[in-house]
């Protein structure tokens, strides 16, 4: 199978003199096409903002990802979080935890993690920082200038198996 392309189908909109190099007048009232928007790189079309909260729940996302990542976030954020947890038709706070510095174009992102007992702290570090590098900057464009993990608590196993405290009431 043979397929031809025509040169004038490209550019059939444009009349024939432009085409051969020679530029049009505009008439009163008409506006040249090198004037409008449409004439610039799509790219170059207006500007897109990325917001903190966005940035922070795509690093948040990312970084729980990560075996022997138990939760995110310090103290009294991670109490704050169970209780939220708990209440109905609440939803888990996927940036706790997370600090970010949003730029036009860079983004710093400091994490607060508890990890899992027994795992190598460096290793889980270094895999949640290459994670969120790498979703932050492919999802919102960003580029990544800095990662920065503070290990706030290990979890032991039996945290898990704690009795729950007797209530006093019924």
């Amino acid at each position: 199978m043979t397929t031809t392309t025509a040169t004038a189908s490209k550019n059939a909109s444009v009349p024939q003199n432009a085409r051969d190099g020679q530029a049009l007048a505009a008439t009163p009232g008409e506006h040249r096409q090198t004037d409008r928007p449409a004439d610039q790189p799509i790219r170059e079309r207006g500007r897109t903002a990325i917001g903190d909260v966005v940035v922070v729940k795509v690093a948040g996302m990312a970084a729980r990802e990560i075996p022997g990542v138990h939760d995110m976030g310090g103290g009294l954020s991670r109490t704050l979080g169970v209780v939220r947890d708990r209440v109905p038709g609440g939803r888990p706070n996927v940036g706790r935890g997370v600090k970010v510095e949003v730029g036009e174009r860079q983004a710093a992102i400091d994490l607060e993690l508890v990890v899992e007992y027994g795992v190598a702290i460096t290793d889980v570090a270094q895999d949640v920082r290459e994670n969120v590098v790498v979703a932050v900057e492919r999802i919102t464009g960003l580029e990544v200038v800095e990662v920065n993990i503070s290990i706030n608590d290990v979890h032991l196993p039996e945290d898990d198996n704690e009795a729950p405290v007797d209530s006093r009431v019924e």
